[in-house]
């Protein structure tokens, strides 16, 4: 069966603006949301607990389970900051989102991260950790990087994103013609 509308991934380091901007397109393109994280607390989908970066631990497979026949139907934004366990078949297209340090720096203060959470998640953007996962776990020309800076460039890469949905439709309703 042929999925009538797209699934999107929204990846990228913690603090980056993914769920902010995952919320703002599902209001926007009627798509629904689905913050991984808050899935797991939701439906106690853990496999342990990691003290240093006092985190839980999601347990992937139990994830994939659940929200198999979800994705197979099409029409979700997943918004999570790790994206190599997801099938690639899932997705239509996926979007990194990259802040400048000094800025990622700020937000992670703002969350009140433990000094070791933090230096991990301001490394990961520095060597670009998630971009690499994203082109080595997808095919390359659906992995688009995104600035995610200011409220300006909040706004654009909305309004980018939903040019790309408009124009996956009409795509998608051509083939089906």
């Amino acid at each position: 069966m042929m999925r009538t509308k797209p699934n999107i991934l929204i990846t990228g380091t913690p603090g980056t603006g993914k769920s902010t901007l995952a919320q703002e397109l599902a209001n926007v393109t009627q798509l629904k949301m689905v913050n991984v994280g808050q899935f797991a607390k939701e439906n106690d989908l853990f496999c342990g607990f990691d003290d240093k970066l006092e985190c839980p631990i999601l347990d992937d497979d139990q994830i994939i389970d659940e929200l198999e026949s979800e994705m197979s139907e099409g029409g979700v934004i997943i918004d999570y900051h790790s994206c190599d366990f997801f099938p690639e078949r899932w997705f239509d297209i996926v979007f990194v989102l990259r802040t400048d340090n000094s800025i990622l720096y700020d937000r992670l203060a703002q969350r009140r991260y433990n000094e070791a959470k933090m230096k991990n998640n301001i490394e990961c953007e520095i060597f670009q950790t998630i971009l690499d996962e994203a082109r080595e776990s997808y095919k390359t020309e659906i992995v688009h990087e995104l600035q995610s800076d200011t409220p300006n460039d909040m706004e654009q890469n909305v309004d980018k994103i939903v040019t790309w949905c408009n124009q996956w439709s009409t795509s998608v309703g051509q083939q089906r013609a």
